[in-house]
This record gives C-alpha cells, sequence and structure tokens, in this order.
C-alpha cells in the first residue's frame, strides 16, 4: 500500500508542472495576440 501511496504522489508532479506551463502558455498567448497589437513598435531611431 505504501508504494502506491508514493506513486501516486510523483504522479502528481508532472500534472502541476504542465498546469503551470499551461497557465504561463496561456498568459503569453494573451499578451501577444491582444496586448501586443494594441502597441504597435515605434517606428524610426
Amino acid at each position: 500500500m505504501l508504494l502506491a501511496q508514493v506513486w501516486h504522489f510523483w504522479l502528481a508532479v508532472p500534472f502541476a508542472l504542465g498546469g503551470v506551463a499551461f497557465g504561463v502558455a496561456t498568459i503569453v498567448g494573451y499578451l501577444n495576440k491582444v496586448v501586443r497589437p494594441k502597441y504597435p513598435p515605434r517606428g524610426g531611431n
């Protein structure tokens, strides 16, 4: 039973990292698609 509990615990690590990566990718994608076109780069210089 102890082995099953330890295995179940470590199974959560990739899921948690995947969730964090998905959240960061969502925020970066939103900023690139929505916020960035509102503020175009300044020309010249």
